[in-house]
């Protein structure tokens, strides 16, 4: 019986002895708080998805504003609150935080140290996210890959390339290389090299290729389009010429000009030179070839 008694005086918790816990008053106490603490939790949460809601629906008020930062600002929001709720519920319980937090942070620590990858990844795809060197649906080039921005998170990117195959670049490795942006203005600039021949009338050639190139419906005449003799080769005059056109169209539009090109020089009689090579062979005095 005396051992019985010692056990039941025996502090378990706080002061408390385990006799203290088998009363009603603190059976309902604790039953209280944990009621309590639930219902802050159920709060907290739908708090946490209305903050959530409201940041997300602050990119809807304009046409400037980019739907995936606000949708990374909802996200973070939503941590924020539910971190907060989550330290008044175990307050609640009467459990210090301060420990708690100085634990996490240096599990934390380890665990940043282990992930450092994949932590790059994720402070990359924060900058990508805030600074926005592309958006959804540009078409960029970065890391050796080209394609259309099909989806951005904090690991990695998503682009869809020409040939419509899903690209997955880390995000490390976009951010700490040279991007590319095809989608950012809505014009771009041409350029072909052409070359004539040597015997070919320059003047002609020039009206020839600059006529058929601003034949071309999505050519634009302003800014002025540029041609000129840019080059003389061992075998050809090479003719630079610079034209602007929609982004849109600019691949097509490339591809088009060179074999119209081709075809109006060859109308016109304007010769386009491959590379030759002229042989001197020498002969002796009975006529076979002497050696060389």
């Amino acid at each position: 019986m005396e051992q019985l008694d010692n056990v039941m005086n025996t502090e378990i918790y706080n002061g408390t002895s385990l006799s203290d816990v088998l009363t009603l008053d603190f059976l309902a106490g604790i039953l209280g708080n944990v009621v309590t603490g639930l219902l802050i939790l159920l709060v907290g949460f739908l708090i946490a998805g209305w903050v959530r809601r409201r940041v997300v629906a602050i990119s809807k008020r304009s046409a400037r504003l980019d739907d995936t930062l606000f949708a990374f600002l909802g996200q973070i929001a939503r941590y924020v609150v539910l971190v907060f709720t989550g330290l008044i519920v175990l307050n609640n319980l009467g459990i210090q935080t301060t420990s708690i937090i100085a634990a996490l942070g240096a599990a934390g620590l380890a665990v940043g140290l282990a992930l450092q990858g994949t932590l790059s990844n994720v402070a990359a795809g924060v900058m990508i996210i805030v600074f926005r060197p592309f958006k959804l649906g540009d078409f960029i080039e970065v890391a050796g890959e080209m394609g259309t921005v099909k989806d951005i998170t904090l690991n990695t990117t998503e682009l869809a390339s020409i040939g419509n195959t899903q690209v997955i670049v880390p995000n490390a490795s976009i951010w700490g290389n040279v991007i590319e942006n095809y989608s950012v203005y809505s014009t771009r600039r041409a350029e072909w090299t052409f070359g004539v021949g040597y015997g070919a009338n320059l003047k002609t050639a020039e009206e020839v290729i600059l006529s058929t190139i601003m034949a071309d419906e999505r050519s634009k005449s302003d800014p002025e389009p540029f041609i000129q003799v840019n080059n003389l080769n061992d075998s050809s005059v090479d003719f630079l010429v610079r034209v602007w056109v929609e982004s849109a169209d600019y691949f097509q539009y490339q591809a088009d000009m060179k074999r119209k090109v081709k075809e109006a020089l060859d109308q016109h009689g304007v010769d386009i030179p491959f590379p030759t090579r002229t042989l001197m062979v020498e002969r002796d005095e009975d006529g076979a070839i002497a050696a060389q």
